[in-house]
């Protein structure tokens, strides 16, 4: 009997004395966060899928894959004009998506910028030739950065040039 008595006063002791801890609001910021990137990549997907569809593309590119691992997806019309630039651009350029829309990649070049790699680039895109370069950009803020970008052209159903797709990241 005096095992259950000594077994109520611990009870009420540790009840007494118990204190919790609450998490911070912050943990539930990364959470937040989280989500938030996820939903910008299905949205971001969401839109590819409409563009190949739209436009008949032959395309084996697993945008997701690309996306996961971080790349931005940049997507021009065949003269070169930005039709489609992923949600994570912001993160590499400083620029929203929509900033850049009906601009042409050169917008992200200036002085630092090397017109050997730009030249090769250039032909690249004038044979209808894949190609994979690095290349000194510059972010909103004027900050430059070394820029991998692995550039494709886009054929249609019908074997014609339609886009030209980049997938780049900071090298």
């Amino acid at each position: 009997m005096n095992d259950l008595f000594e077994y109520d006063n611990a009870k009420s002791n540790h009840l007494t004395n118990l204190s919790l801890n609450r998490l911070p609001l912050l943990s539930w910021d990364f959470y937040g966060t989280f989500l938030q990137n996820l939903n910008d990549d299905f949205s971001d997907l969401k839109e590819l899928q409409s563009l190949t569809i739209s436009n008949n593309w032959i395309s084996e590119f697993d945008f997701g894959k690309e996306l996961q691992q971080e790349n931005v997806i940049v997507v021009t019309d065949s003269t070169l004009k930005i039709v489609f630039a992923s949600h994570n651009l912001n993160k590499m350029t400083g620029y929203q998506s929509n900033e850049v829309i009906g601009k042409t990649p050169k917008f992200f070049q200036g002085q630092a910028t090397s017109q050997e790699t730009n030249d090769e680039i250039r032909m690249a895109i004038k044979s209808h030739e894949p190609f994979e370069k690095i290349i000194v950009n510059y972010r909103k803020s004027g900050e430059t950065y070394d820029c991998l970008i692995k550039g494709f052209p886009i054929f249609n159903k019908k074997g014609q040039l339609s886009h030209f797709i980049a997938f780049e990241r900071v090298a």
